[in-house]
């Protein structure tokens, strides 16, 4: 007898609120022999259950649930694995079919899939609002776990030059922070304050909340996970609490009239619609567009970068990008590179200077480029006490309008404006600091050794900082290094964990610290001679650097290529909680 073919259903319940759930979203719920999701999203349809097993799990345990729901499915049963909002929208459809492709899954053998589409928060946030997405829009996570920094910034800044209306999703969280700052920013360059604002918080959900608010007003009210943030474009404007972005029809009809000036068969016609690309296109003479673009560039004085409106000249922008193609070749190395970007900014915009040092450039809105320098700073990786002239150097270093912060991996972070790299390394050096660069590089963070007084290992965490410490590495690299056999610092929990118990050293790879998954390294090996210890966790930094992915941290690249220097990977398997229907 053939077993029974199994099937997931990918199930988006929109907002939360039952009104909002479609009917074939009802039907799969009941048709489902199990329900697997996020605990609160099954809070929310518990209303809905009968007698369907429960597989509930926490925040950032995506992957757990989609190999479970895989399982269920593959051994015959019909699994709801369920998302708020719409499951293909930042949900878990896209995940479950990751891990189908990588099983070799195929439609028409494997297991069924049907994706049963829901509402998204833009959509229901949008209602709550007016209507401010009548025009092109787009949507723009602005969590950074699984999705470069740089990379959002890029889409942030591309959406906001190019006027869209914007939904941020997750945009900020209990560490996430900064992000919609920065965002914030970015979008000001290219969009007035006065931009309407929309901050949706649960939208129909017991604790909805809604407000209207302006582009430079935006941080002040709370935003956190549970807040869709919606940015008008320049139409966009605020009527009777109602946020409203215009679609464009006030261009060709008189909204006041009955009978519109023009008649249904001239709306669509060139003259009625002059903005239009055909009708600029028969309008416009091949020879002088090739002519126009080879005019002397004029520039503006009074135009700075990202102040420029939309459907502008880009005379200048094609003046740049013409720098750009004629020195590219002639390029050798990062300073020429530089030059080569500064020059033509330079002609985007007359008031930035072309200059640079070797340090990090930063845009400030008024004043153009700001040179900052950034580096670490520690007193060593046993002997963490500052001296009062060392805490003195950094006072002054950072008195016009630096910046220094204590780190978690026991450095001091300096971000200092416009300084003279040299002179600065020189300074931090005599006081007897050590420097380490800021970004993906390895770090040997090391436990205070019981203030010293354990300090037969203390010689091999200095070998280990002086060979790893600052090397550049596809993700940043953490080594924690317990001086005894308590592991108070923690060091488990590290990329690379090293316990120097009983005259010999313990092993542990794999460590993750952060999130509801958090879980300590793997034991890969007891009792590794000292002597032996540097030339190992070496090995195993060298496999990482040559073999792991662009941002791939530690742990995921070990579980990925399975053994790193004849160490193999053992699975580390989140619990997952399951309960029956009524909760017992």
């Amino acid at each position: 007898m053939d077993r029974k073919k199994g099937k997931i259903l990918l199930i988006g319940f929109g907002p939360g609120h039952y009104d909002h759930l479609t009917f074939r979203a009802r039907q799969a719920i009941e048709e489902s022999d199990s329900i697997i999701g996020y605990n609160t999203y099954v809070d929310l349809i518990r209303g809905l259950l009968t007698d369907q097993e429960i597989v509930r799990t926490g925040m950032t345990e995506e992957v757990s649930r989609a190999q479970e729901a895989v399982r269920q499915a593959e051994a015959g049963r019909t699994v709801a694995v369920i998302s708020s909002g719409d499951a293909g929208v930042y949900g878990m459809a896209g995940l479950i079919y990751e891990v189908l492709v990588e099983k070799g899954w195929r439609a028409e053998t494997g297991i069924d899939v049907e994706v049963i589409p829901g509402i998204s928060a833009i959509q229901s946030c949008a209602s709550l609002l007016g209507a401010p997405v009548m025009h092109d829009a787009c949507t723009i996570s602005l969590s950074d776990h699984l999705t470069p920094w740089a990379t959002i910034a890029k889409r942030v800044e591309a959406a906001a030059s190019a006027d869209f209306v914007i939904a941020l999703y997750n945009p900020r969280s209990g560490r996430r922070t900064r992000q919609i700052v920065e965002t914030q920013r970015i979008l000001l360059q290219h969009r007035s304050p006065d931009t309407p604002v929309g901050l949706v918080k649960s939208a129909y959900r017991d604790r909805q909340h809604v407000v209207l608010t302006r582009l430079a007003d935006m941080l002040e009210h709370d935003i956190g996970m549970l807040t869709t943030v919606i940015i008008g474009n320049s139409t966009t404007f605020v009527y009777d609490g109602k946020m409203i972005t215009p679609r464009g029809y006030q261009r060709k009809y008189t909204l006041v009239r009955d009978e519109q000036p023009l008649k249904p068969h001239q709306r669509l016609q060139a003259e009625a619609e002059p903005w239009a690309l055909d009708s600029m296109m028969g309008m416009a003479d091949d020879d002088s567009d090739e002519e126009e673009w080879d005019e002397p560039i004029r520039p503006n004085p009074q135009q700075t970068i990202g102040s420029r409106g939309i459907g502008e000249p880009l005379m200048q922008s094609r003046t740049a990008l013409s720098v750009l193609e004629r020195d590219a070749e002639q390029v050798t190395n990062k300073s020429d590179v530089l030059s080569l970007a500064l020059e033509a900014l330079a002609c985007l915009d007359p008031q930035v200077a072309v200059h640079h040092a070797n340090t990090s450039l930063q845009m400030a809105p008024s004043t153009g480029l700001v040179e900052i320098f950034e580096v670490g700073v520690s007193t060593g990786v046993a002997d963490k006490r500052f001296t009062s002239q060392q805490m003195r150097l950094l006072a002054d270093l950072t008195e016009d309008g630096g910046e220094m912060y204590y780190t978690p991996d026991h450095q001091i972070h300096l971000k200092l404006p416009n300084v003279a790299p040299d002179e600065v390394v020189a300074m931090l050096e005599e006081a007897g600091f050590l420097l380490f660069p800021i970004g993906q590089v390895a770090q040997v963070k090391a436990c205070d050794f019981c203030n010293l007084e354990k300090d037969e290992s203390i010689p091999y965490a200095e070998m280990l900082g002086r060979s790893l410490d600052g090397v550049a590495m596809p993700k940043e690299l953490k080594i924690g290094f317990n001086g005894c056999g308590m592991a108070c610092y923690g060091a488990v929990m590290e990329d690379i964990g090293l316990i120097y118990r009983r005259g010999a050293f313990d092993l542990f790879l794999g460590g993750k610290k952060i999130s509801r998954s958090a879980h300590p390294g793997q034991r890969v090996e007891e009792g590794i001679a000292p002597e032996r210890i540097v030339e190992v966790v070496e090995q195993i930094v060298a496999e990482y650097k040559a073999r792991a992915h662009v941002d791939e941290r530690f742990h995921k690249f070990f579980k990925r290529v399975g053994v790193v220097a004849g160490y193999k990977h053992e699975e580390y398997v989140a619990p997952l909680v399951i309960e029956s229907a009524c909760g017992d």
